[in-house]
């Protein structure tokens, strides 16, 4: 008798485990950007981050820069970067008006987040 309630006890506790993680998973949030949004850059810009409060997947997220509404270039986040930060390089930027839009997946695919923040370069 003791055993049954153990036994239903136990299997209680594994399927709230197995089922309940992303219920108690915390939201995703930005926690710090590079450039920072509405900035004005002084010089080569060559590094772009953004770092999140949980893991996301390197591989299938990307970075996607535009002037207005012409896309300059694709990025594909460094997978050697920290697992919460999307990390990639590129040569500096021309001076101008820029926006970096990010997309952010979890480690099993599922689309978390689409965000963008605006930037001025001041060039080399």
């Amino acid at each position: 008798m003791v055993l049954r309630r153990s036994a239903g006890f136990w299997l209680v506790l594994a399927s709230v485990l197995i089922v309940q993680p992303t219920a108690w998973a915390d939201e995703l949030r930005v926690m710090d950007t590079g450039p920072v949004n509405k900035g004005v850059e002084d010089g080569r810009i060559d590094e772009f981050y953004v770092r999140f409060n949980q893991p996301v997947d390197h591989i299938k997220s990307e970075f996607v820069i535009k002037r207005g509404n012409d896309v300059v270039e694709v990025l594909q986040p460094r997978f050697t970067a920290e697992p919460n930060t999307l990390y990639a390089e590129r040569s500096p930027l021309p001076a101008g008006e820029y926006t970096l839009v990010w997309s952010v997946r979890a480690l099993d695919g599922r689309q978390l987040a689409v965000g963008e923040l605006t930037f001025r370069s001041q060039g080399q």
